[in-house]
């Protein structure tokens, strides 16, 4: 039981001016990332639905626009605007490894706006890229910038800006709540504070409401009313959690290996010709997408939906094609992220696997993929099954789903030691001074 100091001590807290100065600077700020990332989603759709025309005219087009658009996003990003390369979330979380000058490299208001921006012009270039990371990196970004400018000053500050603006972007760019919270503990979960949680979830509802007023009620992939029974689900759990888990660690393990420059035929180029080797990324997806068909092109929604809802517009060999085009796009240097594109891999990779289960359910099978495949990627399980679940509104899918990932996680490892963005965020921070000797 609380003793009468402890008690005046809480009062203090409750009534202090600082703290519900801050208080409202994280709630006014959830604000204003909820619509920046409305504004960036409408700019993103509208954006690949030009280019859904221009290749709809002819998909020959694809072969100039997509690799153009690559070089120019790739020179661009060598113009001091390095940061805004890649998803944005490993930007966010060595931002919070930082000191505040590196942090500001980062995160600063210039390197938010150039994100959306060039995330918005590679998908009208039809880049096989995601929102939702970008929204993230522009999130902590705008909610870092509004605190500084209200006097919300020091690393421990810093570090609640940013996972505020961080959950509040996920929370947005999916309308999933629940996803924006446990992706603040999970992937940014470093800086997480028991004591700041309230007013994390706080943030995190006040975005929430500001989408729900201007978008509606809504699920991402559409309500899917599906179950799968206890015999099939004991199937189904370890050959998506192993197949899904080893193909998502095998592709964070192939873009990590690139990125430090390995094979050598891939690191030289890259390195030495950025801009040339961006346009060839670019001129590889448009050949998948010309010799396969657009769903090698943008974030794979459309595809990954019709899957979910169980009526297919892509074929068996999606999943590889979205594999091959999600890894083309990430090395070619231009921003964007990886989450919507990994969730249309799983998918794809969960309707080939529903072939060797004819009995159970298709669009249960293709669930189970997203998840095992995100978690492969990514190695955050809790994140991926939420936003699974959010998602689809499969609440019946809970255990499935839940084992899925676990087993996912497990397989993921077995190939890709560190997981993805915390990889990429380590490459991101100042190289460590060894320490001299004691004498």
């Amino acid at each position: 039981m609380a003793t009468h100091d402890e008690q005046e001590a809480g009062l203090d807290a409750l009534l202090s001016p600082d703290v519900w100065k801050r208080r409202i600077v994280l709630w006014g700020g959830a604000i204003v990332v909820a619509l920046a990332a409305i504004a960036f989603a409408r700019a993103s759709d509208l954006a690949f639905s030009l280019f859904k025309r221009v290749i709809a005219f002819s998909p020959w087009w694809a072969l100039l626009l997509t690799p153009g658009m690559f070089a120019l996003l790739a020179w661009i990003t060598t113009r001091g605007l390095e940061s805004t390369r890649g998803s944005g979330i490993p930007q966010v979380i060595a931002a919070l490894r930082t000191p505040e000058a590196e942090r500001q490299r980062h995160l600063s208001l210039k390197v938010s706006l150039a994100k959306m921006g060039l995330t918005v012009a590679g998908l009208f270039g039809g880049a096989s890229i995601g929102r939702e990371g970008p929204t993230v990196h522009v999130g902590a970004g705008v909610m870092l910038a509004i605190g500084r400018r209200f006097g919300l000053r020091g690393d421990m500050q810093a570090r609640r800006l940013l996972l505020a603006g961080g959950a509040a972007g996920i929370a947005a760019a999916f309308n999933a709540p629940l996803a924006g919270v446990v992706f603040a503990i999970e992937e940014l979960g470093g800086a997480f504070e028991h004591r700041f949680s309230g007013t994390l979830l706080t943030s995190v509802i006040v975005g929430g409401v500001v989408s729900l007023a201007l978008l509606g009620s809504y699920t991402y992939f559409g309500r899917v009313e599906i179950a799968l029974p206890l015999r099939q689900a004991w199937l189904a759990v370890p050959l998506c959690g192993i197949v899904c888990g080893l193909a998502g660690g095998c592709f964070s393990r192939l873009l990590l290996a690139a990125v430090d420059g390995k094979p050598r035929w891939i690191g030289i180029p890259r390195a030495r010709h950025p801009v040339l080797f961006a346009a060839g990324c670019g001129l590889l997806l448009a050949g998948l997408g010309i010799a396969f068909g657009p769903g090698a092109f943008g974030t794979g929604y459309e595809q990954a939906r019709s899957l979910v809802q169980g009526h297919a517009l892509v074929g068996h060999e999606f999943g590889i094609v979205k594999f091959v085009a999600n890894l083309a796009s990430y090395l070619a240097g231009i921003p964007g992220g990886l989450f919507s594109p990994a969730l249309a891999v799983g998918a794809g990779l969960g309707n080939d696997l529903a072939t060797l289960m004819p009995d159970a359910p298709a669009n249960a099978i293709v669930l189970l993929g997203m998840c095992g495949y995100l978690t492969g990627v990514t190695q955050a399980p809790l994140t991926s099954a939420v936003i699974s679940m959010e998602l689809t509104n499969s609440d019946g899918m809970l255990l499935p789903i839940l084992a899925t990932v676990l087993v996912a996680r497990g397989a993921s490892a077995l190939v890709c030691r560190t997981p993805v963005y915390k990889a990429l965020a380590q490459r991101l921070l100042p190289p460590q001074k060894p320490q001299e000797p004691a004498t």
